[in-house]
């Protein structure tokens, strides 16, 4: 791909100058397409399951939706308890509910 708005027309004032810079990098990137090899194609087994690190409120309903679309989920937490920072708190904004 050869950018000549970005790379020639915008920052050349001369127009002559930014004619020649543009054939230039047109001919680069021929050279560069003529030297390109294809990528292999490789397929891999996949296994339909996702590992959820953090079960906090953001990782439990990850967790919940990926379950619900039936993916088998693992969810890890390093802490003892799960609900992160929410099972800290008392009460919860805007309706002032236990948020335990």
């Amino acid at each position: 791909m050869v950018n000549v708005r970005e790379h020639c027309s915008w920052c050349t004032d001369d127009p002559n100058q930014a004619t020649e810079k543009a054939k230039k990098l047109v001919l680069s990137g021929l050279e560069r397409a003529r030297l390109l090899e294809t990528v292999p194609i490789k397929t891999v087994p996949v296994k339909k399951s996702t590992l959820v690190i953090g079960a906090g409120i953001a990782g439990m309903n990850a967790a919940l939706d990926l379950a619900n679309q039936g993916i088998k989920v693992y969810l890890v937490e390093k802490n003892s308890t799960i609900g992160g920072r929410m099972a800290q708190l008392d009460r919860t904004f805007p309706t002032d509910d236990c948020a335990i």
